[in-house]
């Protein structure tokens, strides 16, 4: 072994160490086990134990659910299986180690592209990014989405470097987006993004036609994981749900349309997701949570109030207390359009993607109060972390495009195709949440890691190509 290789060997080691001290002090500090957490133990708890998936019934058996996909209990019904039921921590460190490796294969990826300069600087960058690296310390689908992202991305650009056949990286790519979709049913917006890369690839080749069979089967061999699925939500619940419903939601259980209808037309921030949203249907909500843009007028605030206070008698939504939202939204929704339809979505994206990323975190809500100023300012500068981040992936996607490398230019277009359905969707999304926007970060890594390269660097792809 060669000094430069031993030399190389060092400098991978290092931001991979760092990264996983990162990851353990986030688990021994800041592990947040609630929430949705507690909903997919639950569901992976009952599956190994009873059979069923879904939730536990006091003295009888559990109830069977079709609000989550099947993937991230898979693994969690995995991890107890090996360390224990409801061991979590050993969870969380399992997620470190993945999230490690999807920091490798981005670097891979990198260095593919823009040579071993951009690979090293995609490797600090991802592994010492504290908005991915705190969700390993939270049992939730996060770790693993951004893991599939970046396999996905990875392999699209082997598989083009291989002769566009059936390959070990098809079926890397396949994999990669099956259980993306297994995990959210939003992530086949990743499959609609690499699929619409491959067959743009296959079809300008020689031999289109043979090129084009290898897509074929990528579209088809993605969807057959949900068919089991489909087919068991069909024998138990009597519906066609190939996915997940929209508003998490088991057949027979009231959708509060009104509801969400009503929060649409003023919800913008996450502090209101938590104080309000959260709580309709199980606690209280209190009319102070409520910002002054939820109202047009004196008499709409007295209308609100006297509703939340009908409301707050029992805590649970009714068809008639929904009703009533839907009236107060519906005069909103005609008052201003313009508002309810482009202004507050285009409001609740920015925030999901600006806003402090410290949703995990003791930090306030309310962080601009400056009521614990030490806390604000954390929270500050933490958006300015996240900001640095979005700027340089920015630039560097624009010198990608003005400098026109040779480096793949339908992968280019296929991340931001990603990035641009994900942010079509998250236009449609009631409630703010900026874990939301987290999928974009092994994009933006990749393209602000062309900003160190080099025109001369070496390509891994030219020593690592098989």
């Amino acid at each position: 072994m060669t000094w430069r290789r031993i030399q190389l060997g060092l400098w991978v080691a290092l931001p991979l160490a760092l990264g996983l001290a990162l990851r353990l002090w986030f688990i021994a500090h800041l592990a947040r086990i609630d929430g949705d957490t507690l909903l997919y133990g639950d569901i992976a708890k009952n599956w190994l134990e009873h059979g069923v998936y879904g939730f536990t019934r006091t003295g009888i058996a559990p109830r069977p659910t079709l609000i989550r996909l099947p993937g991230y209990p898979l693994f969690l019904a995995a991890c107890f299986r090996v360390f224990g039921i409801e061991h979590y921590t050993a969870v969380m460190v399992v997620q470190s180690a993945i999230d490690l490796f999807t920091c490798l294969v981005i670097a891979a990826l990198a260095g593919r592209l823009f040579g071993r300069r951009a690979a090293m600087v995609a490797l600090w960058l991802a592994a010492l990014c504290p908005f991915t690296a705190n969700y390993v310390a939270a049992p939730l689908t996060e770790t693993l989405s951004l893991a599939c992202i970046a396999i996905a991305f990875y392999g699209l650009e082997r598989w083009r470097t291989t002769s566009l056949g059936l390959n070990r990286w098809l079926w890397a790519i396949t994999c990669a987006l099956a259980y993306a979709v297994l995990l959210r049913p939003e992530q086949g917006l990743l499959a609609v993004a690499v699929l619409a890369a491959m067959f743009w690839m296959a079809s300008r080749s020689r031999n289109w036609v043979r090129s084009l069979w290898p897509v074929a089967v990528v579209a088809v061999c993605m969807v057959l994981p949900l068919v089991p699925w489909a087919v068991r939500n069909w024998r138990t619940f009597h519906v066609i749900q190939p996915l997940a419903p929209r508003y998490a939601t088991d057949p027979g259980e009231l959708v509060p349309l009104g509801f969400q209808r009503w929060y649409r037309s003023w919800g913008i921030d996450f502090a209101s997701t938590e104080d309000v949203y959260w709580n309709y249907d199980g606690a209280e909500i209190d009319i102070s949570d409520v910002p002054s843009r939820a109202f047009d007028s004196e008499e709409q605030y007295k209308q609100t109030d006297a509703l939340l206070n009908d409301y707050n008698q029992t805590d649970n939504a009714t068809a008639s207390i929904d009703a009533r939202f839907g009236e107060i939204a519906a005069q909103r929704m005609q008052d201003d359009p313009l508002r309810y339809y482009v202004a507050l979505p285009v409001a609740r994206l920015l925030n999901m993607a600006f806003r402090p990323r410290t949703e995990m975190m003791p930090i306030p809500l309310y962080w601009w109060h400056w009521d614990h100023p030490r806390k604000s300012w954390f929270a500050a500068g933490y958006a300015g972390l996240n900001l640095v981040y979005f700027v340089l992936g920015g630039v560097g996607f624009w010198l990608w495009r003005r400098r026109g490398w040779d480096a793949n230019p339908d992968l280019a277009w296929a991340m931001m195709g990603f990035v641009l359905l994900r942010c079509c969707v998250l236009l449609t999304l009631d409630n703010s949440e900026p874990r939301y926007t987290l999928e974009f970060f092994p994009v933006l890594i990749i393209w602000a890691a062309l900003i160190a390269a080099r025109p001369n660097d070496d390509r891994l792809s030219s020593s690592c190509r098989s």
